[in-house]
């Protein structure tokens, strides 16, 4: 089954050339124009994967991916004109699973796309089944589903595969390098924003003080709260 790519892009050229490659590839693409429109396309059809334009009128990227993020858990992968650090911690707080600098390679765009479809689609495997604890935080590993003090936790695909990351090492320094290429399938030399960020939106929703930062190293999980 082909998968169903949303790609919301104000630039006539751009968003022509991209549709056409990944339609030569394989993909089914709806595309819109702006931000409404991207949202209405959405919302009509549910599609596999969203790429978005930072700077959209109507409604900008960032709105639309907190948007989509309020109706569904579908990868979301932004699309940058600079490579601008304010564009890119501000659309992963808002909830996307990755970005891609314009002006970019096909090949490089085709990759993110088919890594996030990937991770979109691995269950659990390779992780211990049945269910972890760490304090508060419950982990159903086969049911995919996290609970805090009792109630559940709503993680993004994303969030759920680096926090299954963590528990399979707990007290285990993880570097950021490894997070890149066991979460997000990257090769050596990610962009560790990435990383940093997602693990910010993980503490927020876990605890802060259940994800210790090692400083000039990278993150652990601890069983107990320091």
């Amino acid at each position: 089954m082909q998968a169903h790519v949303l790609f919301v892009e104000d630039d006539e050229v751009i968003r022509e050339v991209t549709q056409v490659a990944l339609e030569r590839d394989g993909f089914t693409v709806t595309t819109a124009a702006d931000g409404p429109a991207g949202l209405a396309a959405f919302r009509a059809r549910t599609p596999d994967v969203a790429l978005l334009d930072v700077m959209l009128p109507g409604m900008n990227g960032v709105s639309l991916c907190r948007r989509i993020r309020e109706e569904s858990l579908i990868p979301v992968i932004m699309l940058s004109a600079r490579d601008d650090a304010v564009d890119v911690v501000v659309g992963l707080e808002a909830g996307a699973d990755d970005y891609v600098t314009k002006p970019f390679d096909g090949s490089v765009l085709l990759a993110r796309i088919r890594a996030v479809l990937r991770r979109s689609e691995q269950n659990t495997t390779g992780q211990r089944a049945g269910q972890l604890r760490f304090g508060d935080v419950d982990i159903d590993v086969d049911g995919v589903r996290v609970l805090r003090g009792g109630r559940p936790v709503a993680l993004t695909p994303t969030e759920m595969r680096l926090l299954l990351r963590f528990a399979e090492s707990p007290g285990t320094v993880l570097s950021r390098d490894v997070l890149l290429e066991s979460v997000w399938d990257y090769a050596a030399g990610g962009d560790s924003r990435v990383a940093d960020i997602h693990v910010q939106r993980l503490r927020n929703k876990i605890g802060p003080d259940r994800i210790e930062t090692v400083r000039g190293f990278g993150y652990k999980l601890r069983a107990e709260p320091g």
